[in-house]
């Protein structure tokens, strides 16, 4: 008798062990005072120029909170780590936020391919994939139970501008250059497929290497393929070559758009005129043109006082992402975990004043804004001609 009653506390203890182990795992990255967030992007790579600002505003805010108490009494750890574009890197990044530093969720990871690759070790332990910065349509395809976009995708963009483009070019010739990664092959697809639903041709594509600075080959080419409209699913610095090359070999009489992707400060800043006439679809509205908007401009001078430049497209995602995760934890109450947060993010309903979109989840909807707007760069800034 004895004995049964031991191995049944044994037992018991057992099964206490187990259940307080699986707890363990759901609450990592949780403590009474601290929640760690987790960052992996590219703060040196192609799309560097895009991911830091990003970074600085998000750590803005969560200074800002983290000063005011933080949120039900827990500071925002932010680590933020670096992988250069290169998806093995990413891969390594991955394995040490979750694993050895434990974080709770993970925000503004850059990347495609690399967000994919994460996908595999966030999704076992329930770690929240929050506004990633790519907008490719895998970031919540397959069980989007954690993950959550900010806005619109790459592909609805670029068929939202092939539409808008062809009616007022009249255009007939729609073509694409891109990285022939899960990115690029985003933009590719998006152009093509809405040239095929208007009836147009798709008459040629280049493809590129993620380091590629050399382009006269590729803009001859589609130059002598009649290009009306050319999507561009290409880095930074490669778009702004792209660009240059274009006016330097004298071709006018044609679009070039790119997606979310491509809607940088940087792009719309180069000194000559270089990118004038540029145009990019983007699920969000940029801050320049509306810097007479009283919360919007008070954040940016905040944002250039902190760092001692002024705050561009990134920035505003950045801020973004922070603010829609600082908001889920509110929402996720006092008792933080995977379930809890889940919940506090589907039922997020609020307006952004900066990025001027309306954020809303739910539970079958995990894509936070719908909208699409159409960007031209005129006079060195980017400006709204439509959206939808």
């Amino acid at each position: 008798m004895r004995k049964t009653i031991a191995r049944s506390v044994l037992a018991a203890g057992l099964a206490a062990g187990v259940a307080m182990g699986a707890q363990a795992q759901e609450m990592q990255g949780v403590t009474d005072d601290e929640v760690v967030i987790g960052h992996n992007g590219d703060l040196s790579g192609i799309f560097a120029a895009f991911n830091v600002q990003a970074v600085k505003a998000a750590q803005m805010l969560f200074d800002k909170v983290n000063a005011e108490g933080g949120v039900h009494g827990r500071q925002i750890r932010f680590i933020a780590e670096d992988h250069g574009y290169q998806v093995p890197k990413a891969v390594q990044n991955f394995n040490k936020l979750i694993n050895s530093d434990k974080v709770f969720a993970m925000i503004l990871n850059l990347g495609t391919p690399h967000n994919i690759a994460g996908f595999k070790m966030m999704e076992p332990k329930k770690i929240a994939n929050v506004s990633p910065l790519t907008a490719a349509r895998q970031m919540i395809e397959g069980d989007i139970s954690y993950k959550y976009t900010g806005t619109s995708s790459y592909y609805d963009q670029l068929r939202a501008a092939v539409e808008y483009l062809a009616e007022e070019r009249d255009a007939q010739n729609v073509c694409a250059m891109y990285i022939p990664s899960d990115f690029g092959l985003e933009v590719q697809q998006g152009a093509k497929d809405e040239a095929e639903e208007l009836g147009l041709n798709y008459a040629a594509e280049t493809t590129h290497k993620p380091d590629e600075q050399d382009f006269v080959g590729s803009v001859t080419k589609l130059r002598e393929a009649g290009c009306d409209i050319v999507a561009t699913g290409i880095g930074v610095r490669q778009t702004i070559v792209v660009l240059g090359t274009a006016k330097k070999l004298g071709w006018e009489d044609v679009a070039f758009v790119g997606g979310s992707a491509a809607m940088n400060t940087a792009v719309a800043k180069v000194p000559g005129g270089v990118t004038e006439g540029f145009y990019a679809a983007a699920g969000w509205s940029d801050l320049e043109a509306r810097m007479d908007e009283p919360e919007l401009k008070a954040w940016a001078e905040e944002f250039k006082e902190t760092f001692g430049e002024d705050p561009g497209t990134a920035a505003q995602l950045g801020y973004s992402a922070a603010n829609t995760l600082v908001k889920a934890l509110e929402a996720a109450g006092p008792e933080l975990t995977p379930e809890s947060f889940r919940e506090g993010m589907e039922s997020l309903e609020f307006e952004d004043p900066i990025s001027g979109v309306t954020v809303n989840y739910g539970p079958d909807d995990h894509q936070g804004a719908d909208l699409i707007v159409i960007n031209q760069i005129k006079d060195g800034m980017w400006q709204e001609i439509t959206r939808q």
